[in-house]
C-alpha cells in the first residue's frame, strides 16, 4: 500500500532534540504573543533534515541544519501571521471542507475509510493532526485568493499584445505532465544540470541516479499538470515552458530541484487561437503581478506584527 505521508522515524526526532538539548525548552520565536518553541520548530523541520540526509550530531552538517531550522521557522511565522489575519478578515474553513479534502485523498489512493485510517496509524499521524494540517492549508489558500489573486488584474489589451508577440509558441497544454528532480544536498547540482542541458545525461537517468524525491522510480513523473490548481510560483515556472523543456535549478523546500514538462508518448504540438490561448496568457501575465502582490502582502503582515526571533 502506497504511503500517504512522509513519516520520519522517532529516533531521528530524538537525535535532533538531543543535539539541541540545552535549548529544547527555549522559545524559538514569539509572533504577536504566540510562542513557537524549539520543540515545535524541530518537529516540523525533522522531515526536511532527514530528506537532506543531514546528521544532527555531525559537526560538518551543523550549518546546513541551522539553515533548515531558520527557513522552517520563517515558514511557521508566516503561517501564524496568515491565521491571525484570517481572524481579522473573518475567514474560516468549515469542517465539511476538511472532510471533502480527506475524501479526495482517499479516492486518489483508492482507499476505503478503514484502509486510510490504518495507513494513518502506520504513519503515526493522528487524524486530528491531519485535519488541523489540512485546515491550515485550505485557510492559506483562501487568504491568498482574497489578498493576492483577486487583487491582480490582467487587461484584455495586455492579453492581445502578448498573443501577437508569442502566438508561434502558444500550444495546447492538455495532458502535459511534470517530472521532478530533487537533488541531495551534497550533489553537484550545477554540473548535473549542465549535463542534462547538453544532452549527455537524460533527465530520467538523472532522476533515477540522484533524486531524493519519492517518485524517482517513475522518472520523476508527478502526473498531469493541473493548471487551474497551480500557485503563482508554479504558474510562473511552468506556463512559459514547452514540452521537453527543463527548468534551471530552483530551490524547493530547502533543496535544489529541476522540473521537466512533457507529454507522455509525444504527439503534435497544436498552436492556439487568441480565444483558446487567453486563459494561458492570463496565467502567464498574472504570475509576476501575483508574486509582487504576495511580497507586498507578506511584508504588510510582518511590518504590522511584533516578531521576536530567538533562534
Amino acid at each position: 500500500m502506497k504511503k500517504l505521508f512522509v513519516f520520519m522515524p522517532a529516533i531521528l526526532l530524538c537525535t535532533v532534540i538531543a543535539a539541541h538539548a540545552a535549548q529544547i525548552n527555549k522559545v524559538a520565536a514569539v509572533v504577536n504573543g504566540q510562542v513557537i518553541t524549539m520543540m515545535d520548530l524541530q518537529k516540523i523541520a525533522v522531515p526536511n533534515i532527514a530528506r537532506a540526509r543531514l546528521v544532527p550530531n555531525k559537526p560538518s552538517d551543523a550549518e546546513a541544519i541551522d539553515q533548515v531550522l531558520r527557513k522552517t521557522l520563517d515558514m511557521m511565522i508566516m503561517d501564524i501571521l496568515i491565521v491571525q489575519d484570517a481572524k481579522r478578515l473573518k475567514v474560516s474553513i468549515a469542517s465539511s471542507d476538511v472532510d471533502k479534502q480527506i475524501e479526495r485523498m482517499m479516492q486518489a489512493h483508492n482507499m476505503t475509510k478503514a484502509q486510510f485510517e490504518e495507513q494513518l496509524a502506520k504513519d503515526k499521524m493522528p487524524l486530528a493532526e491531519l485535519r488541523k494540517s489540512i485546515e491550515k492549508n485550505l485557510l492559506r489558500q483562501k487568504i491568498m485568493g482574497l489578498e493576492v489573486s483577486r487583487r491582480v488584474i490582467v487587461s484584455q489589451e495586455e492579453i492581445k499584445a502578448y498573443y501577437e508577440s508569442h502566438k508561434d509558441s502558444l500550444f495546447n497544454r492538455d495532458n502535459l505532465h511534470m517530472a521532478l528532480l530533487v537533488y541531495p544536498p551534497k550533489a553537484k547540482a550545477g554540473e548535473l544540470a549542465a549535463q542534462i542541458k547538453n544532452g549527455s545525461l537524460s533527465f530520467e537517468e538523472a532522476v533515477r541516479k540522484y533524486s531524493i524525491a519519492s517518485n524517482k522510480d517513475k522518472g520523476g513523473d508527478m502526473g498531469p499538470v493541473k493548471w487551474d490548481k497551480l500557485n503563482p510560483e508554479w504558474e510562473g515556472r511552468l506556463t512559459k515552458m514547452k514540452p521537453g523543456d527543463v527548468t534551471e535549478i530552483f530551490v524547493l523546500n530547502n533543496f535544489k530541484a529541476q522540473v521537466r514538462l512533457f507529454r507522455p508518448g509525444g504527439g503534435v504540438v497544436n498552436l492556439l487561437t487568441l480565444e483558446e490561448a487567453t486563459p494561458q496568457i492570463d496565467a502567464i501575465l498574472r504570475q509576476p503581478k501575483a508574486m509582487e502582490r504576495l511580497e507586498e502582502y507578506s511584508a504588510q503582515l510582518r511590518n504590522k506584527a511584533i516578531i521576536d526571533i530567538r533562534l
